[in-house]
């Protein structure tokens, strides 16, 4: 996979407007940028897992309507972010219809751009030796940390991009090229882990937890 540190395409709205898992599949490739008043830090989404409804016991949704997951509900194309076990702030992109809870959670990166500001963020959460650069952002709380993604960034309209001095979260479309994409069941989670709507790209050594070749996401 080769990242572009060239501007891309915003992704438009109904890019998102569309089945979980294929969004899911189809962010493989695509740059998640977000701008701060620390700089631009940008990097190539390499794993996701789809999150679908109010029957899916992993989603957030699982309850029904409340205020917490109010974004799910929403409009496609809008972040989702919460403070996981108060300890991590993960990322999701909302999916599908306004109406219906869906979203697709960022689980890693390729660092394209802003590592030194990635590593300056990461620095606080790990001493000793440097964190190397594939390490920056796998997984999705360590993602977030180095994207300095947080709370304020929940209900973002992902499809609008932003210029400095303003801050922003968006995500591109560079035309990274992404081949080998493997499915497995989501990770870290007890609930609906028959599910395999874990997708990442195979071969990248940005991919945290297992790789296992070959299994469907049907």
């Amino acid at each position: 996979m080769t990242a572009r540190r060239r501007r891309g395409r915003v992704l438009p709205r109904a890019f998102y407007d569309r089945p979980t898992l294929e969004v899911a599949r189809d962010l493989l490739g695509k740059v998640l940028v977000h701008r701060t008043a620390d700089g631009l830090t940008s990097g190539a989404i390499v794993e996701t897992e789809a999150y679908i409804g109010e029957s899916d016991p992993a989603c957030h949704a699982a309850p029904g309507p409340t205020r917490r997951n109010e974004p799910l509900y929403g409009d496609p194309g809008h972040a989702y972010v919460y403070f996981n076990y108060g300890v991590h702030h993960l990322v999701n992109a909302v999916t599908e219809r306004g109406g219906y809870p869906a979203a697709v959670l960022i689980r890693a990166l390729e660092p394209i751009e802003g590592i030194g500001v990635m590593r300056e963020r990461r620095r606080s959460m790990r001493s000793g030796a440097e964190i190397p650069e594939c390490d920056l952002c796998k997984g999705p709380g360590n993602l977030t940390r180095a994207m300095g993604i947080a709370l304020g960034e929940n209900g973002a309209d992902l499809t609008r991009a932003t210029g400095a001095p303003h801050d922003g979260l968006w995500i591109e479309d560079r035309h990274v090229v992404v081949t080998g994409v493997g499915w497995t069941p989501r990770i870290g989670i007890r609930l609906g882990t028959e599910h395999a709507w874990r997708c990442y790209v195979a071969s990248n050594p940005s991919v945290s937890g297992k790789r296992v070749p070959g299994i469907s996401s049907q």
